[in-house]
C-alpha cells in the first residue's frame, strides 16, 4: 500500500473495532487531522484517539524530536510534552498482514509510548516504536524490543483508559 492508503486503512479499523466495542464513533474530515482522528464516546466517556498506521513493523512518532543536542530519552520527553495527555493513541500494524486478514492493532497513552521509546535499545532509547525488533549489532546487540502485550486493542484495554479518562488519570 501507499502510505495515504495505510493512514486511510488504519483509521478505518480503528473506527470499526471501537464501534464494535459499542462507541459512537466520529471521525475528523480528512486524513492527518491535527491532535487526534477520531473521537469514541460510550455513555458519559469520552476519548481522543490518534491513529497511526504502519506496514513495515514500526511507528516513527519522536524522530523529529531527535537532534545531535538532544538525547533518545530527551526526545522523547518532549515529544510527549508536546502531546494532549489526554489524547490515546491506536498504532495499527499492517506488516505481513494478507488482503482480507485484520491488521495488529494497540492502545496506548502519550506516557506509556514515552516511558516505552525510552526504555527501548536496552535503556538506551530510540525513534521508532517497534512492535518487535530484533538488534543485531550497537549498544543493543542481542536484545528484542516488543510492544507490551498490555497494549494490544481489547475491549478490557480500551473500558480501562475510557475509565481511567472520565476519573482524569487518577
Amino acid at each position: 500500500m501507499e502510505a495515504f492508503h495505510v493512514g486511510v486503512a488504519a483509521e478505518a479499523f480503528a473506527a470499526g473495532l471501537l464501534a464494535q466495542a459499542g462507541c459512537d464513533v466520529l471521525v475528523q474530515y480528512g486524513a492527518n487531522q491535527p491532535e487526534y482522528d477520531l473521537v469514541a464516546t460510550r455513555a458519559d466517556q469520552e476519548m481522543k484517539v490518534s491513529v497511526k498506521g504502519s506496514q513495515d513493523g514500526g511507528w516513527g512518532l519522536i524522530q523529529n524530536y531527535k537532534s545531535t543536542k538532544v538525547t533518545y530519552v530527551e526526545a522523547a520527553e518532549l515529544w510527549a510534552r508536546s502531546q494532549s495527555p489526554k489524547i490515546i493513541y491506536c498504532l495499527v500494524q499492517f506488516k505481513d498482514v494478507k488482503f482480507g486478514e485484520c491488521p495488529r492493532v494497540y492502545l496506548a497513552t502519550v506516557q506509556e509510548i514515552a516511558e516505552w521509546h525510552k526504555a527501548s535499545r536496552n535503556g538506551h532509547g530510540g525513534t521508532i516504536l517497534w512492535e518487535e525488533h530484533s538488534y543485531s549489532r550497537g549498544a543493543a546487540a542481542n536484545v528484542t524490543d516488543r510492544i507490551p502485550p498490555a497494549w494490544r486493542f481489547t475491549e478490557d484495554r480500551l473500558d480501562a483508559l475510557l475509565n481511567r479518562l472520565a476519573r482524569g488519570w487518577s
